[in-house]
């Protein structure tokens, strides 16, 4: 279960602490994946410095199966 921060309902957006206090989000694990990968490049001019470092977050993928209030 997921604590809810933001509940729509047609024209009605409510997102107060204590109005959705008693709101629950159920949800499944569907996947656990990695994002995309980004390059992080160094470089320092006229000496020959090179670094290269790659990075991909860490994703997961959930499944809301109820919302309760």
């Amino acid at each position: 279960s997921f604590p809810a921060l933001l509940v729509v309902e047609g024209a009605n957006i409510t997102s107060d602490a204590k109005a959705l206090a008693g709101v629950k989000v159920t949800g499944e694990i569907v996947e656990e994946l990695k994002g995309p990968k980004i390059d992080i490049l160094r470089y320092k001019n006229k000496t020959g410095y090179r670094r290269r470092q790659g990075f991909r977050s860490q994703l997961t993928r959930v499944k809301i199966t109820a919302i309760t209030k």
